[in-house]
C-alpha cells in the first residue's frame, strides 16, 4: 500500500485536500479513525448552508453566513485556555469538541467556503493564523480564533508589529504578509503547532512524530532535519541522529549553527544506543 504521506510529498499544491491532509495527520494520533465519519459532518454541514442561501446571495452574505452558521449556531471557538493541547490540531478533535487552535478552525472555515464556490484561502501571519477572500475592491482578512470576525488595517499592522518586534510595517511588507499560503505550508503549520504542544508535554516520541511528517513533505527543509536529529538524542536514537546532522551539515555547511550541530554530531557518534 502506498503512504499517503509519500503521495502528498509528491502532489501538485491545488491537488491537495486540507480536510484529507489535516485526518491524515489525526490517524498518527487516532490509528481507527474513520476518515468518512468527518467528511460526511462536513457535507452535512454545506448541505445545510447549501440550502439556507440563496441562489443570488453575494459573496460576502454568504461568507457571513458560513461564519454565523460555525461560531454561533455550531459554537466553534478558539481554545483560549489550553491553546497547544494537542487536541486543538487533531480535525476530529476539533469537529467534535468545537474548540480548536487558529490554523484548525481555518482549515473547517476554507473547506465550508470553498465547497460553496467562495475563493477562501490561508494566510500564515505571525502569530495567529488568518484567513482572507479576495474582493473587488481589496481583501477581506478574518480570525478564525476569535469567532471569525474581520481585522482592519490598524489592528493588521498592531499585530505584524508585535510579532515581529517591528516599529513600523509598511504597506509593501503588510500586502506581503498577507498573500495567501500554500497548502503544503498549511500542512505544515499544523504539524509544527501540533509538535508545540508536544514538546511542552516533553512527549519526545510525538514530537519526533510530527518533524518525521515535516521532513517527508519537504525533504529539503533542512532545519527540520536538524529538528529531527535533537529529537532522535532525546530519545536515544544515536544512529538516526547521526544521520541528520550529517545531511544538515553537508547542505549547510556555513550555517550559524554549524559548530553547534558538528558537536551534537560528535556527542552521537560516541554514545551507543537504541536503533531506529
Amino acid at each position: 500500500m502506498t503512504d499517503p504521506w509519500l503521495g502528498l510529498q509528491h502532489a501538485v499544491d491545488h491537488d491537495i485536500s486540507l480536510l484529507s491532509a489535516a485526518l491524515l495527520i489525526a490517524r498518527d494520533e487516532y490509528p481507527n479513525l474513520s476518515r468518512a465519519t468527518y467528511e460526511q459532518r462536513i457535507d452535512e454541514y454545506v448541505e445545510h448552508l447549501s440550502t439556507e442561501l440563496p441562489c443570488d446571495a453575494s459573496e460576502t452574505q454568504r461568507l457571513s453566513r458560513i461564519n454565523d452558521f460555525l461560531f454561533d449556531e455550531l459554537g466553534f471557538a478558539g481554545d483560549e485556555h489550553n491553546y497547544f493541547d494537542p487536541r486543538n490540531s487533531y480535525l476530529n478533535d476539533v469537529l467534535d469538541r468545537r474548540l480548536g487552535n487558529p490554523i484548525s478552525l481555518a482549515i473547517v472555515q476554507i473547506t465550508l467556503a470553498q465547497r460553496l464556490n467562495l475563493p477562501l484561502e490561508g494566510v500564515s501571519f505571525p502569530g495567529h493564523f488568518l484567513v482572507r477572500m479576495p474582493l473587488e475592491d481589496g481583501i477581506v482578512v478574518l480570525d478564525p480564533f476569535h469567532r471569525g470576525r474581520a481585522l482592519d488595517l490598524p489592528e493588521l499592522r498592531r499585530r505584524a508589529r508585535s510579532e515581529l518586534s517591528a516599529r513600523d510595517i509598511d504597506d509593501q511588507r503588510l500586502a506581503n504578509l498577507l498573500e495567501p499560503a500554500s497548502r503544503r505550508a498549511i500542512v505544515t503549520r499544523m504539524l509544527r503547532n501540533l509538535r508545540l504542544g508536544y514538546v511542552e508535554k516533553q512527549a519526545w516520541d510525538k514530537a519526533l512524530r510530527c518533524t518525521d511528517r515535516i521532513v517527508t513533505l519537504d525533504p529539503l527543509d533542512i532545519a527540520e532535519c536538524r529538528e529531527r536529529g535533537c529529537l532522535y538524542m532525546k530519545l536515544g536514537h544515536h544512529r538516526a541522529a547521526r544521520d541528520d546532522f550529517k545531511r544538515y551539515l553537508a547542505l549547510a555547511p556555513q550555517a550559524d549553527d554549524a559548530e553547534e550541530v558538528m558537536s551534537q554530531l560528535i556527542a552521537s557518534s560516541t554514545q551507543s544506543g537504541r536503533v531506529h
